[in-house]
């Protein structure tokens, strides 16, 4: 049915929660790198993150801040620290409800089913595309890069989001130049140059060095590298 990203660093619980949502019929993964979530969360791309607050390395607001840069996905706060300020700090955070320690697994589950109802019903997950350590928010058309969001034009993000589908192998100039302009419109074959430099000192700019290749006479790809 639904995926939900299960981030609790007692192994315990996790598993118990892991099992008793699977019964349910919900895909579950537990996060295991407590000091690398993003790149586990982007990769499991959950419809429900399950948080903690009191984590190794980062406590769960901070993991809470980063989720909410790149995605609207439901958050639930699961924690023993259920006084009113960590409630009110969790909800200001971007949380969307908090469950407090120990929980009845019955009760877990009804709360995370009536999330999962209300937020599906009405709207789709924003999705994101991942190349490395470069994120591309495909909701608003920007980039995360340690941290940092970038904005990018139009026909930035057109670039990006055709050179991210086809994951690090070569884009022809006459594909992007179809997906950026009309097929009935002449442009001329310096604009995509003017296009793709501007994009690249962008991307310089940002720390984010030699991420597109040239392949001359051919077109363009993504590094195979991660952007360091």
């Amino acid at each position: 049915m639904y995926r939900i990203l299960i981030v609790e660093d007692d192994s315990t619980i996790s598993e118990q929660i892991g099992k008793f949502l699977g019964k349910w019929g919900h895909e579950t993964a537990c996060v295991t790198d407590f000091e690398n979530i993003l790149p586990q969360f982007v990769a499991f791309d959950p419809h429900l993150v399950l948080l903690d607050i009191g984590l190794p390395f980062y406590n769960g607001y901070y993991w809470c801040g980063e989720i909410r840069k790149i995605s609207q996905v439901p958050v639930v706060f699961i924690s023993s620290a259920a006084d009113n300020m960590n409630i009110v700090m969790a909800m200001n955070m971007g949380g969307d409800d908090f469950i407090t320690k120990p929980f009845d697994l019955d009760v877990l589950s009804a709360k995370v089913q009536a999330i999962l109802r209300r937020t599906y019903s009405f709207q789709k997950q924003s999705s994101v595309m991942e190349h490395g350590k470069v994120i591309l928010n495909l909701a608003d058309m920007s980039l995360l890069y340690q941290g940092a969001r970038i904005e990018l034009s139009k026909n930035e993000f057109r670039i990006l989001q055709l050179l991210y589908e086809y994951d690090g192998n070569t884009v022809s100039r006459e594909n992007i130049m179809k997906r950026l302009w009309d097929n009935e419109c002449f442009v001329d074959d310096n604009t995509l140059t003017v296009n793709m430099n501007r994009l690249r000192k962008k991307l310089e700019d940002a720390g984010i060095h030699d991420f597109i290749l040239t392949k001359k006479g051919v077109g363009y790809q993504l590094s195979a590298e991660e952007a360091e």
